[in-house]
């Protein structure tokens, strides 16, 4: 009978888990609740379905942690691990595309006749009259110098742990925690001396859309590599074996390049010849 049952392939059967039907019951309560706040009603009905999610997140890749642990993560499973951080960046980018999409159609259509609205709120030209711009040479550029060095401390701490270094990989991953950190708070400290409104133009709209969602992913990139951290504290990454740590980094370099695409494309040629508000 145990000849019948032992492994013959380089795959991972998974054991029964309750998190993929704990996790649908936990989004379509947090569905709900965004409904529910929409026609009025109060955040709160967002907690319990987030609760649950969260939950769900934290149990099920802490099983996928041990499942490693125990060397049931082979190189084939490795591989296909790999594969699906790839498509989900993949999907992350194609998410990306749609805030540049609608800000590039609304800078470069601005007068657009047929789109009678669009030209009401933009007055013909980009950005639209009264809309002060911040000045991509102080506070964006602080922060693009901030991503860029903590692309290059993760790399550090890629390095470090392919060839060994404990103490490399701890500090390149402290280091880029951070720094990871301190953009979100440059970005916050921007956002607040905002000279314009999410609502009510077109500009604000695309602007907070594309840079608010970009640090969204900052923030969740960083609470990925404080685990990471944590982790590495423990002792769990070996040279051989840490594509935990290898997603996160993908992650961030990412979070990176998006962030340059954004500096470039809306901070200074989308407030191109437009007043500047100093933050």
């Amino acid at each position: 009978m145990a000849e019948a049952h032992a492994k013959h392939h380089d795959y991972h059967l998974v054991n029964p888990s309750p998190w993929p039907v704990l996790g649908a019951v936990g989004a379509f309560a947090m569905a709900l609740g965004a409904v529910a706040y929409m026609h009025g009603e109060s955040l709160l009905w967002l907690i319990p379905g987030l609760l649950i999610v969260l939950y769900t997140m934290a149990s099920w890749w802490t099983d996928v942690i041990r499942e490693g642990q125990q060397g049931h993560h082979t190189r084939v499973v490795q591989l296909h691990m790999r594969y699906g951080m790839i498509l989900f960046i993949a999907s992350e980018v194609m998410f990306f595309v749609a805030w540049f999409w609608a800000f590039f159609d609304a800078s470069l259509f601005a007068s657009e006749a047929q789109n009678v609205a669009r030209y009401e709120f933009t007055g013909g030209h980009w950005p639209p009259k009264g809309i002060e711009v911040f000045d991509p040479w102080h506070l964006p550029l602080l922060n693009t110098l901030i991503l860029l060095t903590s692309g290059t401390t993760i790399t550090w701490a890629h390095h470090a742990l392919i060839h060994d270094d404990r103490e490399g990989l701890k500090w390149g991953l402290l280091l880029t925690v951070v720094l990871g950190v301190i953009f979100s708070c440059v970005q916050v400290i921007e956002y607040t001396h905002a000279a314009f409104s999410f609502g009510g133009n077109i500009y604000g709209a695309t602007f907070f859309m594309a840079t608010g969602f970009h640090g969204f992913h900052v923030f969740i990139g960083t609470i990925f590599l404080i685990v990471c951290l944590l982790r590495a504290l423990a002792g769990q990454f070996t040279p051989k074996a840490h594509f935990g740590f290898e997603a996160a980094a993908w992650y961030w370099h990412f979070v990176d390049v998006v962030w340059l695409f954004l500096f470039f494309a809306i901070y200074v040629w989308g407030g191109w010849g437009a007043p500047i508000h100093a933050a």
